[in-house]
């Protein structure tokens, strides 16, 4: 009995043994794999891709990553929060290890799409309604005027911040430039983007229209003008005048004359036509209720109506 008892306690031993050796030998292996990838893999090549502002250095400078640093242990998440504060035309910005050496960064890059006027300068802002640059008019040529919101301690690189009684305008113009952006209309943005109406936004599309849509459901009303602009280019070529998209139904409508914000003045560069009128929030301007003779077209923008139809005289007033 003796004996077995003996032996017994021997394999409960070797099994201890056997157990912490497995453990030492994982730890060792780990270590090893550690001390590897910590001697072997450094920086010795960044490639940057897509950016066309900033210098190839000036994206590495921003992202603080220094050459023969370690590829496992730079935080990629501090390296992309570095350059988006630091230049504030990096839209999106990834990092990827490429091994046995390389960083890989790939830029995408903001586009102005509107200016700001306040307080004597001039601010450029982005489809998100980020703040890209600061300058005078001269920078805010080419760009749709931004009206009816009053910035609050603008800042370059930070969103655009207003008072929270015209909070509601602003989540709209971000929804509004947004949607434009899915449908690619957002470069076309010419003129003025009006928030200052409380039920609408009225902005210039390519220098010879102007669009009013209602504060509902950007991505459909986006579509809608989407189809409306493409089936008044196939029939007219160049689409003029005012172009009211409906809250409900399924008719855009043209109008031979075009709206103007009050007191809009076009920037000197590049050339834009001087408005003929005036028009009002809140108002019926002689813009938006002028009369428009039967040849101008009222577009559908229902799927399953295509077609374009005149408007009849009695049609000339707001739908």
């Amino acid at each position: 009995m003796a004996g077995r008892s003996s032996k017994r306690m021997r394999r409960r031993q070797r099994g201890r043994f056997g157990a912490l050796y497995r453990l030492l030998s994982a730890i060792l292996i780990i270590a090893a794999i550690v001390a590897a990838c910590t001697v072997f893999f450094r920086v010795s090549h960044i490639e940057v891709e897509g950016t066309n502002r900033y210098t190839a250095q000036e994206i590495i400078d921003a992202t603080g990553i220094e050459m023969r640093e370690n590829l496992f242990l730079i935080n990629k998440n501090q390296a992309v929060i570095q350059v988006k504060n630091q230049l504030p035309y990096v839209d999106e910005i990834s990092i990827r290890r490429q091994l046995p050496d390389t960083l890989v960064i790939t830029i995408s890059e903001s586009t102005p799409v509107a200016a700001l006027s306040y307080d004597g300068e001039w601010w450029l802002l982005d489809a998100g309604a980020k703040l890209l640059e600061r300058g005078d008019q001269s920078i805010a040529a080419g760009h749709a005027q931004l009206l009816g919101l009053i910035p609050l301690s603008p800042a370059v690189g930070k969103p655009l911040a207003v008072d929270e009684t015209e909070s509601r305008r602003l989540d709209a113009l971000k929804e509004l430039l947004s949607s434009l952006k899915d449908y690619g209309l957002a470069e076309q943005l010419t003129d003025f983007i009006d928030c200052s109406a409380d039920n609408a936004i009225r902005f210039g599309w390519n220098g010879t229209l102007t669009v009013e849509m209602p504060l509902s459901d950007f991505q459909q009303q986006s579509w809608r003008l989407s189809r409306a602009l493409e089936e008044l280019q196939a029939k007219l070529g160049t689409v003029s005048g005012t172009l009211t998209l409906p809250a409900e139904g399924d008719r855009a409508w043209l109008k031979s004359e075009r709206w103007f914000p009050t007191g809009y003045i076009a920037l000197p560069d590049p050339p834009a036509e001087t408005p003929s009128g005036e028009g009002g929030e809140g108002t019926a301007s002689p813009e938006v209720t002028a009369p428009v003779s039967p040849s101008v077209p009222a577009v559908s923008v229902a799927p399953e109506e295509p077609g374009i139809a005149p408007v009849e005289p009695d049609e000339a007033s707001e739908p």
